[in-house]
């Protein structure tokens, strides 16, 4: 096994005897083994463990193990506690991506602490093939049915090459004990089904099913490169910062598989790609879906991407003065002792004694309607917005300034209202402007 072992990190060139790397060790079988191996194989390591405190009495037991066993081996050893379920609790996540957030962000606080070269994991064959039923169920791009990748970033997982028995039968030759995870013999958790359930009722129709659904991954490995080469030559194509042309995407020979490896990047599900690739032929403006960071819309013939923003604040203006809004942005309001006119849509210029305050600023509402300067007649702001061909995502950004009595005198940065406009009677003039603070 562990010849095994040295031929795959060379084949893979996933370690290096000049670096030092930290091992994820929970004491189970496959984290001693990979310690062990590392160690037998003359690396440089340093050992991780994480008390999650899930399992009461065994949490602390696992982590009594591993203080022993690397006091045996003369191994620096870093503990770190967690109260996952809290985590869990107050980030609305389930308990195992809670464990599993935790303890990568604190391996990567480690590596990065330590001036370490990577994070050895002990994931294995049985692993990976599991990985592949698992993202098979979920519903998965072509990527999810290669297995677990032997490195990514700095994540490194050099036992790939092995299985679960090798592991064990090579752990009972080198007379070295090791704990068990008692949630890892319980089916509530998805990948625990399937290693106790499924797969032993696939291994009843071929007993070799394991091995063949790795052979089927590997050989996917060689499609997914070819894959990849051309999704990503596309996407440069028809990429025109966070727009993808809509009627150039269709006439590409794999359409949905570049709007699939486009917007999985951003959180899009495959059940939401699917609908999103179903309405493309519409056309239709306006259309929108979110994902849990994300938000897209169909405008003017493109796909329009953009980060989910918080809805915008409402605030108050007792006086001209300087005002910070949104902590990006700043409301500048500034008295003239006579008629003042700027030709610029980033200011206006109204008749300070056509002005009450108290003023207000705040996004568009619904049936908001104005009197634009230069047009004769009042205006819905939507229809106004939409014949300027802005987005919803624009339209939802944009801020209207309103008097005392609710009067629009503002559309911020677009056009002031005219009945507020300075003209040949003005005295005073108040300039207002709108911009972004830190650029």
């Amino acid at each position: 096994m562990l010849n095994k072992v040295k031929k795959y990190i060379e084949k893979h060139q996933l370690l290096s005897f000049d670096k030092h790397y930290i091992v994820a060790l929970s004491g189970g079988a496959d984290s001693v083994c990979l310690l062990l191996a590392m160690l037998r194989l003359g690396y440089h390591v340093e050992a991780v463990h994480c008390n999650f405190h899930l399992r009461q009495e065994e949490s602390n037991r696992d982590e009594s193990f591993v203080v022993d066993l690397c006091n045996k081996y003369d191994i620096a050893l870093h503990l770190i506690h967690f109260d996952t379920r809290t985590y869990a609790k107050v980030h609305k996540i389930s308990v195992e991506m809670a464990a599993r957030e935790l303890r990568y962000n604190y391996f990567e606080r480690l590596r990065q602490d330590l001036g370490f070269d990577g994070i050895c994991v002990a994931h294995h064959q049985n692993d990976s093939a599991e990985t592949v039923l698992l993202n098979l169920i979920r519903g998965t791009g072509i990527h999810g049915l290669t297995g677990i990748n032997p490195c990514n970033g700095y994540i490194i997982r050099p036992l790939l090459c092995v299985n679960k028995e090798e592991i064990t039968r090579w752990l009972v030759e080198q007379h070295q004990d090791y704990v068990t995870d008692s949630s890892n013999l319980q089916a509530e958790v998805v990948r625990n089904k399937i290693r106790l359930n499924i797969l032993p009722l696939l291994k009843e129709i071929n007993p070799n099913v394991e091995n063949n659904i790795l052979r089927a991954a590997q050989n996917l490995n060689e499609i997914v490169s070819i894959y990849d080469k051309e999704v990503s030559k596309a996407l440069e194509k028809l990429l025109d910062g966070n727009r993808l042309d809509i009627h150039a995407l269709l006439k590409e020979t794999l359409p949905k598989s570049i709007l699939f490896e486009w917007l999985k990047t951003y959180n899009y599900s495959p059940a939401t790609i699917d609908h999103i690739y179903e309405s493309l032929t519409s056309l239709q403006s306006g259309r929108e879906w979110t994902s849990e960071t994300h938000q897209l819309t169909i405008h003017q013939g493109c796909l329009l991407l953009e980060v989910k923003v918080p809805d915008l604040p409402i605030l108050r203006i007792p006086e001209p003065g300087n005002y910070i809004y949104n902590n990006d942005c700043m409301l500048k309001i500034e008295s003239q002792p006579q008629k003042y006119i700027l030709k610029d849509s980033s200011y206006a210029c109204l008749d300070k004694s056509k002005v009450s305050f108290p003023l207000t600023i705040r996004p568009i509402q619904s049936g908001d309607r104005f009197f634009p300067y230069g047009m004769k007649g009042s205006k819905l702001l939507s229809d106004y917005l939409t014949d300027r061909h802005l987005s919803i995502f624009e339209k939802r950004r944009t801020l209207v300034l309103c008097d005392k009595q609710g009067h629009i005198i503002w559309l911020v940065n677009h056009r002031p209202d005219a009945r507020f406009c300075v003209n040949d009677l003005t005295q005073e003039t108040l300039l207002f402007s709108f911009f972004n603070r830190k650029k």
